[in-house]
């Protein structure tokens, strides 16, 4: 299953647009305001909880400065990745995607599309601000 966001406009580079990324921590500022939990645990790993959904681990898989940043499920019992292709359409200003990949069976991924579409969407739609 694959799920792409929205591109999002951000009036940062693309470098600082990375390093923002790159930092985990920030990522509880781009949660949905329905978080449970978040908290973390290494320098590139940490948890969050959504109300009614099970904890998720995410570890920050691979960077490629400042066009890429690869967060993938960290143990438990999904498989996916979640990729953050960073662009730099003009001088100070960048633009995000965010995909969604993983492996499910047909159950599974009818059950968590919509949930995950609007997770991605969301932090998108928070980006900007947040930068």
């Amino acid at each position: 299953m694959k799920l792409e966001s929205p591109k999002t406009t951000i009036n940062k580079s693309a470098q600082e647009t990375f390093d923002f990324l790159s930092n985990v921590e920030n990522f509880e500022k781009l949660m949905p305001e329905n978080i449970s939990k978040f908290e973390v645990l290494d320098t590139d790993k940490f948890l969050f909880a959504l109300k009614g959904m099970p904890e998720i681990v995410l570890k920050k898989k691979e960077a490629v400065a400042p066009h890429k940043i690869v967060l993938g499920a960290a143990g438990g019992k999904l498989d996916f990745s979640l990729t953050a292709n960073i662009t730099e359409p003009a001088v100070n200003m960048s633009e995000v995607k965010l995909v969604f990949e993983g492996e499910f069976n047909a159950m599974m991924a009818m059950m968590i599309k919509g949930p995950i579409n609007k997770f991605i969407e969301t932090l998108v739609t928070n980006m900007p601000a947040q930068v």
